[in-house]
């Protein structure tokens, strides 16, 4: 019967917690945006950018999100390849400062929403994980997403050196934000 009670009561806990939807602003030391793409059709180089912030909410009636990230913050452990990225062959950082993302819906499983990038807007789905959600040590309350999605690069007009790097580009983010 104490089994029963306890379970009953994480169960309900449980509830709250999820029920209790809050806005959230993204922990830059603990999330963290990513990318692969391939090289030569023989290898892959991972990539991520360093500087980002942004916002999100998954309350059933307001459900958003938003990140901004900083193209210059590119890095793929190589200088040389990053300066090269950072030109305008790639991403322009002169041009386009920034890459954004901001939602149009956020369900349990599914952010769909219009990434910004080389001065296109475009559509993009990603599939998203709740990692977890709870107290910090210091009275906070925080709540982390995995969202994951591929895009072709050339529908934001990055075309250079396709097929040697494709234009397939897979896109992981981690986010973990601290309620407001």
């Amino acid at each position: 019967m104490k089994l029963v009670h306890l379970t009953l009561a994480a169960v309900s806990t449980s509830l709250a917690a999820g029920a209790f939807a809050a806005d959230y602003v993204i922990d830059p030391a603990h999330s963290s945006v990513n990318f692969t793409a391939g090289h030569l059709g023989i290898s892959k180089t991972v990539g991520r950018f360093n500087e980002f912030e942004g916002t999100f909410s998954d309350d059933a009636d307001n459900a958003n999100a938003s990140i901004v990230i900083q193209a210059a913050s590119i890095d793929t452990n190589h200088p040389d390849r990053d300066k090269h990225l950072r030109s305008p062959d790639f991403f322009d950082v002169k041009q386009y400062p920034t890459l954004t993302f901001k939602t149009n819906t956020f369900t349990t499983d599914k952010l769909t929403g219009v990434l910004t990038m080389h001065g296109k807007s475009k559509p993009v789905e990603l599939d998203v994980t709740l990692i977890g959600e709870g107290e910090d040590p210091w009275g906070g309350y925080r709540k982390g997403y995995q969202a994951t999605t591929t895009i072709n690069r050339s529908e934001w007009g990055i075309t250079y050196f396709i097929p040697g790097v494709p234009d397939e580009i897979e896109i992981e983010i981690q986010i973990e934000g601290i309620r407001k």
